[in-house]
């Protein structure tokens, strides 16, 4: 068992991370532990709906006797650069193919391995209920009418506002390629501030009965608390139009049997995308076991949702998500243990 200590250490990259301690008599020689003596660092998105799988990643690699210590936080294309540059070992929250432009680019440092969820992430675009059903809301071509677009223009500019990503996401550089492909820059106003607090103000205001129009992907707290079928629908897009780096997967963007979209398949224009961890070449290299453990295990996407909602209603601190994913691996130790012990077998 490993325990966390408030001790801390300079990594390589000459940043402050915690570090771990084993409890008193225990001895990772004694045990074969091959991340003995050696440290993790783990960077993950300044969203936090995928920090629980960086918790839960964090805990298996503390089995294996890997030091880790906290994570760092930071935007999506940073954390990538980061894990090439080495100043962090592993990214657990990549999206493929929406990420591919950050990994696909000459002299990366970095590779994908394993998967946290297979084509477990949704994509796409939704309007509150009530609207799609008054104004015969089903594409986002609909935003071209003039009273749709008055309906959901909240700040006055003549355009409908819609909840984007922030710059430099994956998903702002798709929703920017889609609103110019669908001719709808002159119709849609993306609202480009911090998520969380953008999906907030438009819950608030769907609360009040104003109409309001985002985008969201699964697994998020956004379908927890805006209800599919219920409070909210998916909408299509057009026409099947995506940047090039995606094209390949063009038929995975329209999807069969989507709860609450307004047709079945259900058009919504953006693939089904893997979650997949991303990490350091020469980490890897240098740490068969850590490879081996990413390329074995992964995490139900019904445990990401159920743990999201838990997190939206007042379970967010770290250490409920240290309980959260501790409570998980106590509950799958059967094939939790099955990875470890191929990860320690990797170096045997």
């Amino acid at each position: 068992m490993i325990l966390r200590n408030p001790l801390t250490h300079l990594t390589s990259a000459g940043i402050l991370v915690f570090a771990t301690a084993a409890l008193p008599g225990t001895s990772y020689a004694q045990k074969g532990l091959p991340g003995e003596g050696k440290s993790v660092t783990i960077a993950q998105p300044n969203d936090d709906t995928g920090w629980i799988m960086t918790e839960v990643y964090t805990q298996l690699l503390e089995e294996l006797g890997y030091e880790v210590g906290t994570p760092i936080t930071l935007d999506v294309p940073v954390a990538y650069q980061t894990v090439s540059q080495g100043s962090a070992d592993l990214y657990p929250d990549g999206w493929f193919p929406l990420h591919n432009t950050y990994v696909d680019t000459p002299g990366y440092g970095g590779e994908r391995v394993g998967y946290v969820v297979k084509q477990g992430a949704l994509q796409g675009y939704l309007v509150d209920k009530a609207s799609a059903e008054k104004y015969g809301i089903k594409t986002l071509d609909d935003f071209k009418r003039p009273e749709v677009r008055e309906a959901f223009d909240r700040d006055g500019d003549g355009k409908a506002d819609m909840v984007a990503c922030p710059p430099g996401w994956g998903c702002e550089l798709t929703i920017q390629y889609q609103l110019e492909a669908f001719d709808l820059n002159e119709s849609i106003n993306p609202i480009k501030a911090h998520y969380a607090a953008s999906m907030a103000d438009a819950i608030a205001a769907h609360q009040q009965g104003t109409p309001i129009l985002f985008y969201t992907w699964t697994p998020n707290w956004t379908v927890y608390e805006l209800k599919p079928g219920e409070d909210v629908v998916w909408i299509q897009t057009p026409s099947i139009d995506l940047p090039e780096e995606q094209r390949d997967l063009a038929e995975s963007a329209i999807v069969e049997g989507v709860e609450g979209c307004v047709e079945d398949p259900c058009q919504l224009g953006w693939p089904i995308s893997d979650i997949r961890p991303v990490a350091n070449s020469e980490f890897l290299e240098a740490n068969p076991a850590v490879k081996t453990l990413l390329q074995e295990a992964s995490i139900p996407l019904d445990f990401i949702f159920a743990q999201n909602a838990e997190m939206k209603n007042g379970a967010d601190s770290a250490e409920d998500l240290e309980r959260q994913a501790s409570e998980w691996i106590a509950a799958n130790r059967e094939e939790v243990d099955a990875w470890l012990e191929k990860a320690r077998a990797s170096v045997n």
